[in-house]
């Protein structure tokens, strides 16, 4: 007996038909980018090789757009950002040894961000595989081992016939909460022999929602509606939930105070009145934070960048709400709910009751008044000069990604509202080519990098791409003579800096030869210079020598 949803797997005459007539002419890689593409991939970003030429011959053939960096490690942060901002899948396409050991700095940072990375990469002929010594171009006693600490999965394929369903599964994994990069290896003769497999049509890899477990949802909710100074730390998880409208709700209905991790930035709105910001490593946010009698983190794991460095000590019920298991009660004791943040939010949002506290909002404002009051007894006008020019300069709806630099960690805290940086793993080198994969994605409005002239010298090589693809990317580079933040670090620690003193190119006459506008600003000329290059259509350089300094930590005192 057939029932009616057996009817939906039965093809159609037409499918039947082109099933047993498949185009001449393919070969392994058109499967992989046939099976991309039936799984609603649209961009594919990746730097060819030899063993992965199937795979490119077929993008030819394909509806595909791709985006072709010069660095691998530069095209796995293009692929991160891309993965963010659209929290779709980013595909990358990659080559064996060599080429795949290169982006792993990359993919190390897609983990701890949380960002979908699906990387393909081409493995030596299916005979070597193994591990023992064949002596191939590229090859590795076990390449998987060399990721298999770094991404959420590994998928194997040695046969053709294993490509649709290995790749769906990665995709799948990759989009699971939380999200994150996954790796699938294909040998190169297995891309390049030809196939008689019929066209890879649409496929579904939507993976399960994360539900919370009821039960502990009713002991949060009643947490927080019975608490005197309840606290909310929001994470990068609300973020990549969508999950920022449930969080205000909530917040609202209980009356509780709310910063934002560094990952976190933009999920609760910068100006609103229970909104303490993100000045997570200030002693008096996490005096505050420890004061809270019931503390809901939501999507964070509180490492050492969310708790001021393994700083804070809460004195009160820590209830956690995260996707990431292994993250639960990893650094505190709590109540841990397993779960996605928005599903978790909408939870409580049906259970908790009204906690009317009117003393909140001045609680509030007195704790950044106290920040500002620490800051201005520092002498760093300049510094904050500076970022406001460039919050002044960029456009409200244009994204911005940001380098491992001072102005960074600055922003990191200071910045009001969204940003995008690799404090997760805190590789040099993010910034810039992270923005070509933003502008990729979306480029109808400009996007911001930025970095310092240490990182900058990682990806020089990407003018080349934001210039052939006309990416609307302007890159503000910090030129200080060096590693900045290590000098300072260094000098701090032990009264001298070695090796942070950088000998550098003229960027300006750089950026140029790569046919990019660029450039010298001055901290005066800085906001309209700026403006003036996001404004223009395509990349652009803006070049600022300046010596910032950082602020003064309060975790060691």
């Amino acid at each position: 007996m057939t029932h009616d949803h057996d009817l939906e797997l039965l093809p159609t005459a037409a499918q039947t038909a082109a099933a047993l007539n498949p185009p001449a002419g393919r070969n392994g890689g058109d499967l992989v980018v046939e099976t991309l593409h039936g799984l609603g991939a649209s961009t594919v970003f990746g730097l060819p090789g030899q063993h992965a030429l199937g795979m490119f011959d077929a993008l030819r053939r394909s509806d595909l757009r791709y985006v072709g960096l010069r660095v691998e490690n530069n095209a796995g942060f293009a692929a991160d950002a891309y993965g963010r901002v659209t929290g779709e899948v980013a595909p990358l396409l990659l080559s064996t040894g060599p080429g795949a050991l290169m982006s792993l700095a990359a993919l190390q940072e897609a983990a701890a961000a949380s960002a979908p990375v699906l990387a393909i990469g081409s493995q030596i002929p299916v005979a070597g595989l193994g591990g023992g010594r064949h002596g191939y171009l590229h090859e590795l006693r076990d390449q998987q081992a060399s990721f298999r600490d770094v991404v959420k999965s590994v998928h194997t394929v040695r046969t053709q016939s294993q490509i649709p369903s290995a790749i769906a599964a990665a995709w799948e994994s990759a989009l699971a909460a939380p999200h994150g990069p996954v790796w699938v290896e294909i040998p190169q003769d297995v891309l390049l022999a030809q196939t008689a497999l019929p066209v890879v049509t649409a496929m579904d890899a939507t993976p399960r929602d994360l539900v919370p477990r009821p039960e502990l949802t009713a002991v949060a909710a009643d947490l927080l509606s019975r608490a005197e100074r309840p606290v909310i730390i929001a994470g990068g998880g609300v973020v990549r939930s969508d999950a920022s409208g449930k969080l205000v709700a909530l917040a609202e209905k209980v009356n509780a105070p709310v910063v934002c991790t560094f990952g976190g930035k933009g999920a609760f709105p910068w100006e609103h009145p229970l909104s303490l910001q993100s000045w997570m490593e200030d002693r008096h946010t996490t005096d505050l934070l420890e004061d809270a009698d019931v503390l809901l983190v939501v999507g964070s794991g509180l490492g050492e960048l969310s708790s001021n460095y393994h700083t804070f000590a809460p004195r009160g019920r820590v209830i956690q709400i995260e996707a990431d298991a292994g993250k639960l009660e990893s650094n505190h004791p709590a109540l841990g709910i397993h779960a996605d943040a928005r599903l978790a939010l909408s939870a409580l949002l049906e259970t908790v009751t009204e906690r009317p506290d009117p003393s909140v909002p001045e609680r509030v404002a007195t704790l950044l008044a106290a920040v500002r009051e620490r800051l201005d007894g520092q002498d760093l006008s300049f510094e904050r000069e500076i970022l406001g020019s460039v919050r002044a300069a960029l456009p409200a709806s244009s994204p911005s990604f940001w380098d491992m630099t001072i102005l960074a960690y600055w922003a990191w805290s200071a910045w009001p509202g969204a940003l995008h940086s690799a404090q997760g793993a805190g590789g040099l080198g993010y910034g810039f080519p992270a923005a070509l994969g933003a502008a990729a994605a979306d480029p109808s409005k400009p996007v911001l990098a930025v970095s310092g002239d240490g990182g900058a010298m990682y990806s020089i090589a990407e003018l080349a791409t934001a210039k052939q693809y006309n990416l609307p990317v302007t890159w503000l580079i910090v030129d200080d003579g060096g590693y900045g933040i290590l000098r300072e670090y260094m000098t701090d620690a032990f009264g001298e800096a070695t090796a942070t003193e950088l000998a550098r190119p003229d960027f300006v006459a750089l950026a140029e030869s790569f046919g990019v506008p660029g450039v010298r600003t001055s901290p005066e000329t800085l906001q309209d210079d700026l403006a003036k290059a996001l404004a223009e259509p395509g990349p652009s350089v803006v070049v600022l020598p300046a010596l910032l300094k950082m602020f003064a930590p309060t975790h060691l005192g």
